[in-house]
């Protein structure tokens, strides 16, 4: 299995779980901070490529590169966006209702 089909596996399972909590939010900031992070992810991983920190396996990735980072990097990037809002809601309205039942 390569990278990204693995990836497109998690994200979908992911969105799925996320979905009722997400679309409850405004997409604005979503999308804006999906996009710095994939920014980021592009030139870090752009860097740490160049510096030898890590490799690929050429038979594992699909071999398409935004600047220097290989496309399947961004996944961790876009599942941090989908997993951490929903994460810091769930709390936030779990918070809530223990305060109100002290």
């Amino acid at each position: 299995m390569t990278n990204i089909v693995l990836n497109l596996i998690v994200l979908a399972v992911l969105a799925a779980v996320c979905w009722r909590v997400l679309r409850r939010l405004r997409p604005g900031p979503l999308v804006s901070t999906t996009a710095i992070l994939c920014v980021l992810t592009m030139v870090f991983d752009t860097l740490m490529i160049a510096a030898d920190l890590y490799v690929f396996d050429p038979d594992k990735i699909l071999g398409v590169y935004l600047w220097g980072a290989p496309l399947e990097d961004f996944a961790y990037a876009v599942a941090a966006c989908l997993a951490m809002p929903t994460l810091w809601t769930l709390l936030e309205s779990r918070d809530r209702r223990k305060e109100s039942t002290r």
